[in-house]
């Protein structure tokens, strides 16, 4: 998924969210938003490659060891969005109040198609977390034991 997606979806005459710019810092930020939309969801962005890699999680992020959550892969995001708190008006693409979550940086353990492994040192989530893509096309995270 591409900054161009993330552009197409969004009219930035009426959302206060950043413009799509690759932004290649070199950094190993990633940022939890608390996304209240249609449906409330944590969005999980990791700084990759210049982008922010992005998953969308129902019930939030495990913050223990033992729980599996489905993380549903949405368009990559602009650098800028590290930051972004605010409201998103109705009739725009995810409509709702955004609110930071949890914010650090990270080692990056493993990064394949199908398996990232990231070390998270945030104020709420720490320790090494993993992204699988299920053979069902769909992502799970979870909290490995340490």
């Amino acid at each position: 998924m591409t900054l161009q997606e993330y552009e197409e979806k969004r009219d930035f005459s009426r959302t206060p969210e950043p413009r799509p710019e690759y932004s290649a810092t070199g950094a190993r930020r990633f940022v939890v938003q608390e996304h209240h939309a249609s449906h409330l969801h944590w969005d999980f962005r990791l700084e990759i490659e210049g982008v922010l890699k992005s998953w969308a999680i129902p019930k939030g992020p495990p913050e223990a060891s033992g729980i599996r959550r489905l993380a549903i892969q949405t368009e990559d995001h602009p650098v800028d969005y590290l930051d972004f708190e605010g409201e998103i008006a109705e009739g725009q693409y995810g409509a709702g109040r955004v609110v930071i979550w949890d914010r650090g940086t990270y080692d990056l353990e493993k990064l394949e198609p199908r398996e990232i492994v990231v070390n998270l040192r945030g104020t709420r989530l720490q320790g090494l977390y993993v992204l699988v893509h299920t053979k069902d096309d769909q992502w799970i995270m979870l909290k490995k034991k340490t």
